[in-house]
């Protein structure tokens, strides 16, 4: 009875595959079993087994994501031995018919790997295949980094970011192919790139409240263009929380916040400065950036540094905030004449911060400055057929 196993070791092989009899001797290259010589006329007769590898022996450049692959016909696999450089057995899988094996593993760039395999054929005669290939050693490696973190929770309107730091990758379409966004509600959405260097993933409306996602960027192995080649595979999950919207008209002096789409507070405010218009708070919606307790603000342009403000709520990477500003108590609620940012009294800034989640959106109206598009979070400024022609995937 043969015992069906999958063995791992380190193999030294070299050169092309050889498919010899177990037991066998070889003239001029061809395997013959011992003590016989064949049927036609003294010509050995191999057995009927036939072993073949993927990636075939003395293969270059071998791709590392795909899979070592091992088949016979005209019998079973017996055993099978795949190895990297150290001796480290590569983890793979036996077929239940017992006719091919398979890895389970990434493979490393720029590696050596050998196999060896055997297999009984039908005919009761053992035959063997030896091998080694080297896998693909990029030029660069491209590094990308996923936001939101793993594990945190965030507004209904935070977009999925996936950046490359260290180059832009040239084939938009593999890294697009390459990540993948699993939601636990049905939830419709689409990436797009917002430079060379990063591309966002944001559903048409706002996340459904309380939505689980989980999202993977499959990017080592896969080619980027240019001879660059992706450094890791990254992923996270997190969830969305409650429905919060803050919107702000800012002729009307009043920031007012819905939850659920009920609303549930309305605090005077002073927005930026009507009469410049490079001063006013700008149109369009944005989403909590981040929140800090305390916040220094600096401006050479207007003549003002160092100046301390509390529960400060960035909202814009053009530089505007949510935050206490006690000192033009005088003009909130009355008159726009800040430099950009949404003032608001202490007690309301500090009743606004605690309620504040990093993602929550931010709408802001009546102003005579457009959205600020240099920004890197700008997902929300496009309708929703212009966002999707910002996929590479047509």
């Amino acid at each position: 009875m043969i015992e069906r196993r999958t063995v791992f070791k380190a193999v030294v092989a070299a050169g092309a595959a050889t498919l010899v009899a177990a037991c066998s001797g070889t003239t001029d290259g061809k395997a013959f079993p011992l003590g016989g010589s064949g049927d036609n006329g003294g010509s050995p007769v191999p057995p009927v087994a036939k072993l073949t590898a993927t990636p075939a022996a003395g293969a270059k450049d071998a791709g590392v994501r795909d899979p070592v692959v091992v088949k016979v016909t005209e019998g079973k696999l017996t055993e099978v031995k795949v190895a990297n450089e150290g001796g480290g057995a590569i983890k793979g899988e036996l077929s239940g018919d017992g006719t091919s094996w398979t890895s389970s593993e990434p493979l490393g760039y720029g590696k050596t790997y050998t196999y060896a395999a055997k297999a009984l054929g039908t005919d009761q005669r053992p035959a063997e295949l030896k091998g080694s290939f080297t896998t693909i050693s990029p030029a660069k490696q491209l590094r990308a980094t996923l936001n939101p973190a793993d594990r945190a929770e965030v507004g209904v309107a935070m977009p999925i970011s996936v950046k490359f730091p260290n180059g832009a990758p040239k084939d938009r379409v593999a890294v697009e192919k390459a990540l993948k966004v699993k939601t636990s509600s049905n939830v419709e959405g689409a990436w797009g790139w917002l430079s060379a260097t990063q591309v966002d993933w944001r559903p048409k409306e706002y996340w459904p409240a309380n939505t689980t996602v989980e999202v993977e960027a499959n990017l080592y192995g896969v080619d980027l263009g240019d001879g660059a080649f992706g450094k890791s595979d990254v992923s996270t999950k997190f969830t969305v929380g409650r429905n919060q919207v803050v919107k702000v008209h800012t002729p009307d002096h009043v920031m007012k916040v819905y939850r659920g789409g009920a609303e549930a507070a309305s605090y005077p405010c002073s927005n930026g400065l009507d009469s410049d218009v490079n001063r006013n708070t700008p149109n369009g919606t944005f989403i909590i950036m981040s929140k800090e307790p305390t916040a220094v603000f600096d401006n050479a342009r207007y003549g003002y540094t160092n100046v301390n403000k509390k529960w400060a709520c960035r909202f814009s990477n053009h530089g505007e905030y949510i935050h206490e500003n006690q000192d033009n108590a005088a003009a909130i609620g009355k008159t726009n004449n800040s430099h950009g940012c949404v003032n608001l009294l202490d007690a309301d800034a500090k009743s606004y911060f605690d309620s504040a989640m990093v993602g929550d959106p931010v709408e802001v109206t009546g102003s005579q400055l457009p959205s600020p598009t240099a920004s890197d979070v700008k997902d929300w400024f496009y309708d929703w057929p212009t966002w999707k022609t910002l996929s590479a995937v047509k």
